[in-house]
């Protein structure tokens, strides 16, 4: 492939206004092109497009195409940096009367070296947030896509749109469906603007002589005029790709916000390379419904702040892993105390679900055309979820598709929330019910542990969430219905779990097979949680704790018929029926290990948590999270 540095304007803005700054500060400036002024760190703008382009093994040629006026600048500047003087190209052009324009410049080059060849184009002058990229996945993208590629960012606040080039990119197909130069407010509601930054397939270059002869005058040979020509009235298929990073076209600006543009972009790279991003995922309790969404059903659930996942990720030179040193233990005291960790903890702690969710996320990016900044991280993760109710830990694997407070999926969610964080990357990027999914597939399809979607769903959205997860929606917009209910007035929950690990789980359960096979019985009890949920959702609507009460005891019996006590274990049984024995409604939260009570006697519950913690089971108030 081949790359075109665009360089060849003329009396801009900027340059005016430091030959006629009043100060003196800025003329050691004053004639130097805009590709050549200081950018982020003191190098020069063209400096940084240089090294990331300046890879051979990607780019066979790379040619600088400038005008005659500044010419001299740049073969000064070629030969300080290794760049060959032979591919400056020398359009010409003395004035801004007499430019050719950036069309005409790419096509002189096209047409003067005869490329056989794609070819990618940038315009040299654009000041970057961050140009630390890998232009290597921005390659990828484009021959993945096999159609001319264009590369577009999330404009901030304060940039307007009348001073880009702005597109329309369906999400699905990553196809820029328009392109407006320079629109204004009231045409189009879409932030992404689109920069000097395209690839071109070798068998599209004719057009840009065939657009040249359609659009002689210079004010019309812009890039952006021909991408937009391109795009709406040639029809050809141009993809999109996100830099998570801004931009700035230094001949568009003056002085005074060169200098804004440069400060804000210098002090954004430096907070990025010592800031420590600590981010953090809610254990969850399932409140009603089936602890599953794999058949189908509803559910609600709530995420609570007594017990988290924290995954903290920091700038570094090389990608690292940081072990928990209770989670992942490597080291031991002896063989005994190995035999009993190991029988307590289980085998597999966290670690795995870092790299895992790292693995995914580099590869979701790929597939979505999200170019990542070529930065490294160290990543370690925190977590006090009780093990004994976490499938993280659990010794035994069941058919079971939920965990006991979700703490696996707590850490997966905490250390996706860090990375977008980490790369800049916004909602758009990944959408709440994708993040749900993404979460879900890094478990299931990265590490098979057998799962469903309620967990995911509840910790992305945070709060008490009702979720839909009806055949219908699925097969029809690849998720759920999910939305968040009032938690301004909520009940007093209870949580119990048990100070040993579980011993649920010793019995398969066939439930899953049986509903795929469409076992009557199971495919009645999955309808009827369902509508467990909605009553429940009306109960907690108009505060009827008492018919919550009910519907909580009636959610528990279905799940134990169709479950069997076999397979729910006798340690969840027994803190049920303790519950019960108190007055309290009493359901598991997810698949065991744990029971969630509501008690509507006040003074039950002193008498309640003493007899949990004499029974061996640790008890504590839930404390709802809501953000």
């Amino acid at each position: 492939m081949i790359c075109v540095l665009l360089v060849a304007g003329h009396g801009t803005l900027l340059e005016s206004e430091i030959k006629n700054e009043a100060t003196g500060l800025y003329s050691h400036l004053e004639g130097i092109p805009k590709a050549l002024l200081p950018g982020v760190g003191g190098k020069k703008i063209l400096d940084f497009w240089w090294e990331v382009v300046n890879m051979r093994n990607l780019f066979s040629q790379v040619y600088l195409v400038t005008n005659a006026d500044k010419y001299k600048y740049y073969e000064r500047w070629a030969t300080a940096n290794d760049f060959p003087t032979e591919n400056i190209i020398n359009d010409g052009s003395t004035t801004n009367e007499t430019q050719l324009g950036a069309v005409a410049d790419f096509e002189l080059v096209v047409s003067s070296k005869k490329f056989s060849d794609d070819v990618m184009v940038i315009a040299g002058d654009m000041l970057c947030e961050d140009l630390n990229f890998d232009i290597a996945e921005v390659l990828k993208f484009f021959k993945f896509k096999k159609g001319e590629l264009a590369i577009y960012y999330e404009m901030e606040e304060g940039e307007k749109t009348e001073s880009r080039g702005i597109v329309e990119v369906c999400p699905h197909t990553h196809r820029i469906t328009k392109f407006y130069e320079k629109p204004s407010t009231d045409t189009t509601a879409s932030r992404l603007a689109s920069v000097v930054f395209y690839c071109f397939q070798k068998q599209t270059l004719p057009t840009l002589g065939e657009y040249l002869i359609q659009y002689p005058q210079v004010k019309d040979r812009g890039l952006g005029k021909y991408m937009e020509w391109l795009i709406n009235k040639a029809n050809i298929p141009v993809f999109g790709m996100k830099l998570p990073t801004g931009f700035q076209l230094i001949g568009q600006v003056g002085l005074s916000e060169y200098k804004k543009w440069l400060a804000h972009y210098s002090s954004k790279q430096h907070g990025s390379t010592v800031k420590q991003i600590t981010c953090r995922s809610y254990a969850r309790v399932g409140i009603m419904g089936n602890p599953s969404d794999g058949f189908n059903g509803k559910t609600i659930a709530m995420t609570i702040s007594n017990f988290w996942a924290d995954v903290t990720i920091q700038e570094s030179k090389k990608v690292v892993l940081i072990p928990h040193p209770l989670n992942d233990p490597t080291e031991f005291g002896s063989l005994q105390d190995l035999y009993g960790i190991s029988r307590k903890e289980g085998y597999l702690g966290g670690l795995r679900l870092l790299q895992a969710t790292c693995k995914k996320f580099y590869q979701y990016c790929s597939e979505q055309g999200i170019a990542l900044a070529k930065r490294n991280f160290t990543l370690k993760y925190d977590t006090n979820i009780p093990r004994q109710v976490d499938s993280m830990y659990r010794r035994k694997q069941t058919q079971q598709h939920n965990e006991g407070l979700a703490g696996s999926s707590a850490i997966v969610s905490a250390t996706l929330k860090s990375l977008m964080k980490f790369y800049d990357l916004i909602d758009d990027d990944l959408p709440k019910p994708l993040r749900a999914k993404f979460i879900l597939s890094v478990e299931s399809e990265e590490l098979f542990i057998t799962a469903g979607l309620q967990d995911r769903v509840v910790q992305v959205y945070e709060g008490l969430v009702y979720m839909d997860f009806s055949k219908e929606l699925l097969e029809k917009q690849g998720y759920g219905n999910y939305f968040n209910m009032d938690t301004s007035c909520l009940p007093n929950f209870w949580l119990a779990y048990m100070g040993e690990p579980s011993d649920s789980g010793k019995i398969h359960s066939n439930v899953r097979q049986r509903w795929l096979n469409g076992d009557s019985d199971v495919m009645a009890a999955m309808n009827t949680f369902a509508e467990l949920t909605d009553l429940a959702k009306t109960a907690l609507e108009s505060r009827n704790w008492h018919e919550l009460s009910e519907l909580m005891n009636k959610n528990f019996e279905l799940r134990r018929s169709i479950y069997t006590d076999a397979c729910l274990g006798e340690g969840n049984l027994r803190m049920a029926q303790l519950g019960r024995k108190f007055g309290s409604a009493v359901k598991l939260p997810g698949s065991g290990g744990a029971v969630i009570g509501l008690c509507l006697n006040p003074d039950n519950l002193v008498e309640l948590k003493k007899a949990f913690q004499e029974a061996g089971f640790v008890i504590c108030d839930v404390v709802p999270y809501v953000p």
